[in-house]
């Protein structure tokens, strides 16, 4: 029986966004889950920003994220050294990497590229959840995370614009969109 494990980001910004590659990393969150989106492990760890340290007022609102946490955090290269190491504990029993949306597996490119890491994902397909959901609902357009909750009969649970929660609350998604017996 296999496992995915769903990523969610948050990344510097502020109002009107930033494009990705002025983007750095502020927190990572994982939730290793079943198909049928059970929890079976999970990390969340702070990453401290280099190229930007000091975090705008946006984005400590959007994320609830404070400066005192990302000034307290080690910086990527270290932060994904151990998330590796998590991983690998994992590694046996992956399917794939799942996000919402491609925004996630961009930055995290881009990042392995800056700080010239390897990964472990990268040698997992990577699926956007976002496009599958839209497609088995059978959506016009891709929709939110929020949205696609309330269009399942879900509320988000937690706090949003918070790694682990938005990775816990996608992966209540991935039964609903993944297609029986698919990968």
């Amino acid at each position: 029986m296999g496992h995915w494990l769903v990523i969610d980001l948050e990344a510097t910004t502020d109002d009107g966004g930033w494009p990705v590659t002025e983007m750095e990393i502020i927190e990572i969150g994982a939730s290793l889950v079943t198909r049928e989106g059970r929890e079976v492990d999970h990390f969340q760890r702070f990453v401290r920003p280099r190229r930007r340290p000091q975090l705008t007022p946006f984005c400590r609102e959007l994320t609830h994220i404070t400066q005192a946490s990302v000034d307290s955090a080690e910086p990527f290269a270290e932060v994904w050294a151990q998330f590796e190491r998590w991983l690998m504990h994992h590694q046996g029993q992956l399917q794939a990497w799942v996000s919402w949306g491609d925004y996630d597996r961009k930055q995290l490119l881009q990042e392995w590229q800056q700080h010239q890491v390897l990964s472990l994902l990268a040698q997992l397909p990577h699926i956007n959840l976002k496009q599958r959901f839209a497609k088995a609902r059978h959506l016009q357009r891709p929709a939110g995370l929020n949205s696609a909750l309330q269009l399942a009969g879900l509320q988000f649970t937690g706090q949003q614009h918070r790694a682990l929660e938005d990775a816990r609350n996608t992966a209540r998604l991935l039964p609903l969109s993944l297609p029986a017996g698919s990968a």
